[in-house]
């Protein structure tokens, strides 16, 4: 398993890794490969997209670390960044999300973030223990969703 940035190249495969977490989750939203590309992989505010390949070359999960601007629609404070994590349930624990965070973290690092806020659903256990074993705690709690913040 290894990672590198994403590029337009990755958009159908990472597209494909939401359709996998629709089929396992029931929870819809958008998968296509423009969404993929307007949404993480050309995003203004975007400092990082890094996608995990498997052995084969087949993309297995993704992460997206943007930074905060005002009026985001997480409501995350100004000059934060926002992580986005979205993992084949075909490889969920085995070490996709540790890998895919060591890179964040160390872009992150390199942007000069102090604060990395993930937005989940409350409804979301695999994602909400995801964050709590990568360092992530609580801050806030808005209707159905749990926002966690990891200090730099």
């Amino acid at each position: 398993m290894e990672t590198r940035t994403a590029s337009a190249d990755d958009a159908e495969g990472m597209g494909q890794v939401l359709r996998e977490i629709i089929e396992h989750t029931g929870r819809q939203r958008p998968h296509d490969a423009s969404f993929v590309m307007g949404r993480y992989i050309a995003d203004s505010t975007s400092i990082r997209c890094t996608v995990a390949v498997d052995g084969s070359g087949n993309i297995v999960g993704f992460q997206s670390l943007k930074k905060a601007v005002a009026g985001n629609p997480y409501d995350t404070p100004e000059g934060w960044g926002i992580i986005g994590t979205h993992i084949s349930p075909k490889v969920h624990r085995q070490g996709v999300g540790k890998l895919l965070f060591s890179a964040t973290r160390e872009a992150a690092r390199q942007a000069g973030l102090e604060k990395i806020d993930a937005y989940i659903g409350a409804d979301n256990p695999s994602g909400l223990k995801y964050y709590n074993a990568m360092g992530f705690r609580t801050y806030r709690t808005p209707e159905g969703i749990v926002q966690k913040v990891c200090d730099l």
